[in-house]
């Protein structure tokens, strides 16, 4: 977790309406996440996780299941691909998309079945961060086809987890200037494109947005609502095309 990333916009919003939060970061980044989750309004408790960890995944479960005993919703902020995989598509060693799949899509599936077995008779809320994959951009390449993996990963998991009054949720945000977007070759590209087509403004330096429309997926208020893709990007998902300079924004 960095400042600038969603994760800390949603943690922080988390707080702010009440919810008790527990964090996560990936070994080698742990001491540098405490850090950063020491400037949130409250005291928060940050473990190490590698999310590809079926034995790392285990001793959450078993910690969550010590301290509260269920879990009431998690978000799934965990994507890589690594720097081949971002760099191209036809040129790129089976391994490096294997690792990226596997961080980016297993992850949220092996994060709906800690909810599976951690959820309080009421329900829980699963939410997952996605861009928009319907199309083949300039940048973004490997990364592209885990994002379409996730979106039909998210449906099945609607359909399994219902069971259990789980519901599995994806926002699919516009570009935002974090440290993950930073790896990405090209990625004004991305924002200059946000800023001819979206017809409300969109701000790649903040993230509030977001992290409210998560909150909202992760509350009582979205009880009836799973398998769905929310997106908080300015409209631009429903845009033709770019807008002429004469339309208001």
């Amino acid at each position: 977790m960095t400042s600038d990333s969603i994760a800390f916009a949603v943690a922080e919003r988390a707080l702010f309406s009440g919810a008790e939060v527990l964090v996560t970061a990936f070994p080698r980044d742990l001491e540098a996440a405490k850090v950063v989750v020491a400037t949130l309004p409250q005291s928060v408790d940050v473990i190490a996780v590698d999310a590809t960890s079926e034995e790392d995944l285990a001793t959450l479960e078993e910690l969550i299941r010590r301290r509260w005993g269920y879990l009431d919703g998690a978000l799934h902020a965990v994507a890589f691909a690594p720097q081949s995989a971002l760099g191209g598509i036809t040129d790129v060693p089976a391994g490096d998309v294997e690792l990226a799949m596997r961080t980016s899509v297993w992850s949220y599936s092996a994060l709906g079945r800690l909810l599976h077995h951690l959820a309080p008779s009421s329900g829980a809320s699963l939410v997952g961060l996605d861009f928009d994959s319907a199309r083949a951009w300039p940048v973004y390449n490997w990364m592209g086809p885990c994002k379409a993996a996730l979106r039909s990963l998210n449906g099945y998991l609607a359909r399994d987890l219902g069971a259990v009054h789980v519901r599995a949720n994806l926002v699919a945000a516009g570009p935002l200037r974090t440290r993950a977007a930073s790896g990405i070759p090209d990625f004004e590209l991305l924002v200059d494109r946000w800023s001819q087509q979206a017809p409300l403004p969109w701000d790649p330096m903040d993230a509030s947005s977001v992290a409210d429309a998560v909150c909202f997926l992760l509350s009582d208020l979205a009880r009836s609502i799973t398998g769905e893709v929310l997106h908080v990007d300015g409209g631009f998902h429903a845009m033709a095309t770019c807008l002429g300079s004469g339309s208001p924004r």
